[in-house]
C-alpha cells in the first residue's frame, strides 16, 4: 500500500463516497467525518481465475479512480460474499436468489469488502491505497419455506449473496467470525485506519 502523503490532509479537502448504497452511507457516518457522495458505474464482472480477495481490491480501486476529481479524497468499496474461491454477487433474478440461499444453507462462506482511498493533486498522479477485510458467515440450515419468504420479500434481489446481515436474513447466522460491519458493506474500523494512516481523519472530522 502506497502511503497518501500529508497534501491529503490539507483544509479544504473534500471526502467523496464512490457509491450509492445507503448502508454504507451509513457506516461512514458513523466516522462523524464530512463526505459527499457520487456512484460509479463500473464492471463489476469478475475476470477468469480472479480470487476473491483481488476482485474486491481491483472493484474498489476502480470505482474510487472513476470518480475521483482533482482536489478531492475519494472512498471505493466492494463487498462480495464467496463460496471458497467464487465469488457471489447480486442475484439475477429471484430464482437465482433462491439457488445462491440454497447453496449457502447450513455451511459457512466468507464476506470480502475490498477499500480504496485514492487523493488526487491536480496535475499530478493519484496517491491510491487498497486494502481488505474478511469475515466468515456461518449459516444454519435453511428450509425451503424460509428461503421462498425471505426471496419474496425482495430484499435478497440488490445483495451480494442474496441476503443482508442486518435485515430478513439475521436469523439465518448461526455465527460470525470477524467484522460485522463488513458484512453489512464497510468495515468501519478498516476504514478509520486508513484515514488516520493517511493524517486525514482530522480535517474530514464534523465540526460542532
Amino acid at each position: 500500500m502506497t502511503r497518501v502523503e500529508t497534501p491529503a490532509s490539507r483544509a479544504g479537502r473534500t471526502l467523496v463516497l464512490a457509491s450509492s448504497s445507503p448502508r454504507r452511507r451509513e457506516l461512514l457516518a458513523r466516522l462523524g467525518v464530512e463526505f459527499e457522495v457520487r456512484a460509479s458505474d463500473v464492471d463489476e464482472t469478475p475476470a477468469p481465475r480472479e480470487t476473491p480477495r483481488a476482485l474486491v481490491r481491483r472493484l474498489a480501486l476502480a470505482k474510487a479512480r472513476a470518480v475521483c476529481r482533482p482536489g478531492e479524497l475519494t472512498l471505493g468499496a466492494d463487498t462480495i460474499v464467496a463460496l471458497g474461491d467464487e465469488p457471489l454477487g447480486k442475484p439475477a433474478d429471484a430464482a437465482d436468489a433462491s439457488r445462491m440461499l440454497g447453496r449457502l444453507s447450513n455451511r459457512s462462506h466468507e464476506v470480502w469488502t475490498g477499500v480504496a482511498l485514492v487523493a488526487h493533486e491536480g496535475g499530478a498522479l493519484p496517491v491510491e491505497r487498497v486494502a481488505e477485510c474478511r469475515t466468515e458467515v456461518v449459516f444454519r440450515a435453511l428450509t425451503a419455506a424460509e428461503i421462498a419468504a425471505y426471496v419474496a420479500s425482495g430484499e435478497p434481489l440488490d445483495r451480494a449473496g442474496a441476503y443482508a446481515i442486518q435485515g430478513g436474513a439475521a436469523p439465518f447466522v448461526e455465527r460470525i467470525e470477524g467484522d460485522y460491519d463488513n458484512v453489512v458493506g464497510l468495515p468501519v474500523d478498516l476504514v478509520r485506519s486508513l484515514l488516520e494512516e493517511s493524517g486525514v481523519l482530522d480535517a474530514l472530522s464534523r465540526r460542532p
